[in-house]
């Protein structure tokens, strides 16, 4: 791991932002504008309209229409999401690439920082940093001090293997359109994990590096996004996460040895927060039904081997006891903070050192 200030600018590289929309034409100026705003870079726009059923591509030409840095694909049926982003992504010919969607922001200067560091780093292939949720309208914190860390592949898959969770949302990265190429395109059978097992590969053929300090982007939480539709249950979420895992492990060329203790690295996590998300929503006004519970308890066992000796199965038979013995209850009321505490901590790793 290497840390250090942000190299000063050189050259103004030309980045090309793949925007993919589905029905965001309300979204789209403002998405436009944070890209064409950026400096220290050459920005070009590749808007893809995915068959939209409102004004997305009438939009969309519109604003090509204003500014030749903006090309617009307008799909006369839809292909779905993965097959968006690679059309956009496999057209790219320029340096670096960024994949944003038409409902997020990049933040002020983002493209900029990341390309100064993959410019003083050819082998650097990967940059994100901190991506703002926002609803209204973001709420810009520049920051008077910006720094970037950077690891060798191996050591920043490592790290995501202990985390168990995707440390990069979307947005907020930028790519070397060559390491791209090498790694290849995101997985038809990935549809909400595909990110996380692109990440993945991209640090197994490239180095990774993170801006410290500002965020690189925004991203808009609201109903219709796709982390509040298809996959919007952690269950279903955790399903997703162990085939994005898996199917980086059974596509990658690592060692055999390091396969299987990145596997039940893994394993072992995501086993862990099944059980322990099933033991919370337990002690809330609405429990889940029990269907539901032994569904989590079942993909727990069915992922880890070792997983009927975690804590959280006992302190999971003892929330659906009867039982009201004063033992048990500070049992459960222990595991309960434990979890807590980890997840803070988990939380504070992602949002000031990116692991």
């Amino acid at each position: 791991m290497r840390v250090g200030l942000l190299p000063a600018a050189e050259t103004q590289p030309t980045v090309l932002v793949v925007v993919p929309c589905y029905n965001y034409g309300h979204y789209l100026p403002a998405c436009v504008d944070s890209i064409l705003g950026q400096t220290g870079v050459s920005p070009r726009v590749l808007i893809i309209d995915d068959a939209s059923t409102d004004d997305s591509a009438s939009v969309a030409r519109a604003l090509a229409a204003r500014d030749d840095r903006i090309e617009v694909v307008v799909h006369t049926a839809n292909v779905g999401h993965i097959g968006t982003y690679n059309e956009g992504l496999s057209s790219a010919e320029t340096t670096y690439v960024v994949l944003l969607s038409a409902d997020d922001l990049l933040a002020p200067g983002a493209l900029g920082r990341a390309v100064r560091v993959m410019e003083s780093d050819p082998r650097i292939g990967l940059v994100y940093g901190h991506p703002q949720n926002f609803e209204g309208e973001p709420d810009p914190t520049p920051s008077s001090i910006t720094t970037w860390t950077a690891w060798t592949g191996p050591e920043w898959i490592d790290r995501q293997f202990r985390r168990g969770l995707s440390i990069i949302y979307s947005p907020e990265a930028v790519v070397r359109t060559a390491a791209h190429r090498q790694a290849g395109w995101y997985r038809p059978e990935l549809p909400h994990s595909g990110d996380l097992e692109m990440w993945l590969r991209l640090a197994d053929v490239a180095h990774v590096a993170r801006i410290n300090g500002p965020d690189q982007a925004y991203r808009r939480v609201h109903e219709a996004s796709m982390m509040h539709t298809a996959f919007a249950t952690p269950l279903a979420d955790l399903e997703q996460r162990r085939a994005a895992y898996e199917s980086f492990l059974d596509r990658s060329s690592l060692p055999a040895a390091r396969v299987a203790r990145l596997r039940r690295t893994m394993q072992k996590r995501l086993a862990a927060e099944a059980i322990g998300w099933a033991c919370d929503r337990l002690s809330e006004p609405a429990p889940l039904p029990g269907a539901e519970i032994d569904r989590c308890l079942a993909f727990a066992l069915a992922t880890w081997d070792g997983a009927h000796r975690l804590s959280g199965v006992r302190e999971l038979a003892l929330r659906r006891s009867p039982s009201s013995a004063a033992g048990d209850r500070i049992r459960i009321r222990l595991g309960s903070a434990a979890r807590n505490v980890a997840g803070r901590l988990r939380w504070r790793r992602w949002r000031y050192l990116g692991t």
